[in-house]
């Protein structure tokens, strides 16, 4: 009963962080959006005045950094929905979809942001600014600045890689207004103008952005390797069980940011009972979500030889001959019946050889060594670290 109560508080403790978090982030996100609807309005209006292309593209960038804001708030709330029968696993993922709609606003934003950056270089307009202008934009570098250091470190207390990122684009956002503001400047003593050219190394950055964002999110769309440190930290959660001599083949089905389902192959004693590894799976299963939020929807079992002393030369030796080929990177689930001379194993490959072949070459080398065994090999993808 005790058992059952402090499981329960662990759960709600766990959705109850996982609710704060996004409570923090669309707070956050909202704070974004107003400063940057506020600094958009100001340089809009002094652009126009001032008749400067470089400025109005400033205004341009903040405002995609608002309604990308907006799009990701969106995201998240629809992505926030209970699961239903059409989608049991949630709608985590809906927030790549608004992720892909934002990267694509953006590069819209660069391209036609080019354009017209071009079009005052061909045809030239004298820009004229004034000292309250100039002041202005000042003061809009240095709240973008200060909003860029405030949301990057929200985003590093709830560990949150959007907010991480969007601190550190409204940073060098506000390196680019800088570069504006010295064009600015460099006109005022020299009548050069340089506004045309920053306006289109603006741009250039505005495209880079959309495009690394598209790629991403289509890494995450297509599914891309595990978050090493997660692996590691769910692994050692599993390998601290005394009963467990390894954890393996571990795959992170993602679900969208911070929703994942896992699957994993423990190598345990061929000596415990079915309801031993029973107790022992929910167990696991509580520990890795209580601290990882993770739900480890299915555990595999390897057994490992316990009852006969040769098996550990045996394993050994075909741990020497697998490990010679550089392509293989782990054996697991080792077991060999001696007396029905069976071995049986998984090996780990790298993508640099095709599994059929490699397979083909391990057994040729096991089968040398182990003339009158069976030999059972079965090729594992090197799907997380």
């Amino acid at each position: 009963m005790e058992n059952n109560e402090l499981k329960s508080k662990s759960t709600d403790n766990v959705y109850e962080e996982i609710a704060n978090r996004d409570h923090i982030i669309i707070k956050t996100s909202f704070i974004g959006i107003a400063a940057n609807i506020f600094l958009a309005a100001f340089k809009a209006v002094i652009g126009l005045l001032s008749n400067s292309i470089a400025i109005i593209l400033d205004a341009v960038n903040n405002s995609s950094d608002a309604l990308s804001s907006i799009i990701t708030i969106i995201g998240t709330k629809f992505a926030n929905k209970k699961p239903d029968r059409n989608h049991p696993l949630g709608h985590g993922r809906a927030e790549y979809l608004s992720a892909m709609l934002v990267s694509a606003i953006i590069l819209y934003a660069g391209i036609t942001s080019m354009v017209e950056s071009v079009k005052k270089i061909i045809n030239p307009v004298k820009p004229d600014y004034s000292v309250i202008s100039l002041a202005i934009l000042a003061a809009a570098i240095v709240v973008k600045i200060v909003l860029g250091r405030y949301v990057k470190n929200t985003g590093e207390k709830v560990k949150s890689g959007a907010l991480i990122a969007s601190g550190a684009d409204a940073v060098f956002d506000a390196v680019l207004s800088f570069s504006v503001l010295v064009s600015a400047i460099i006109f005022i003593f020299t009548e050069i103008s340089l506004e045309a050219y920053v306006g289109a190394l603006i741009s250039v950055f505005i495209i880079k952005a959309g495009i690394e964002m598209m790629i991403e999110t289509l890494d995450d769309i297509l599914g891309r390797r595990a978050d090493t440190d997660m692996t590691k930290e769910i692994k050692e959660i599993l390998e601290s069980e005394s009963e467990v001599r390894g954890a393996y083949d571990l795959i992170l089905n993602n679900y969208g940011p911070g929703k994942n389902y896992a699957s994993v192959h423990l190598e345990l004693p061929d000596t415990m009972t079915v309801e031993e590894v029973d107790i022992l799976t929910r167990r696991v299963q509580s520990k890795v979500f209580k601290q990882t939020g993770t739900i480890l929807v299915g555990v595999g079992v390897y057994s490992f030889n316990t009852k006969d002393g040769e098996e550990a030369e045996i394993r050994n030796h075909i741990m020497e001959l697998v490990m010679s080929h550089e392509w293989a990177l782990q054996l697991h689930g080792f077991y060999v019946n001696i007396e029905d001379r069976e071995m049986r194993f998984d090996v780990v490959m790298s993508f640099d050889i095709d599994y059929d072949e490699g397979v083909n070459i391990i057994k040729a080398d096991v089968l040398n060594s182990y003339p009158n065994y069976s030999v059972y090999i079965a090729p594992d993808v090197d799907i997380s670290d």
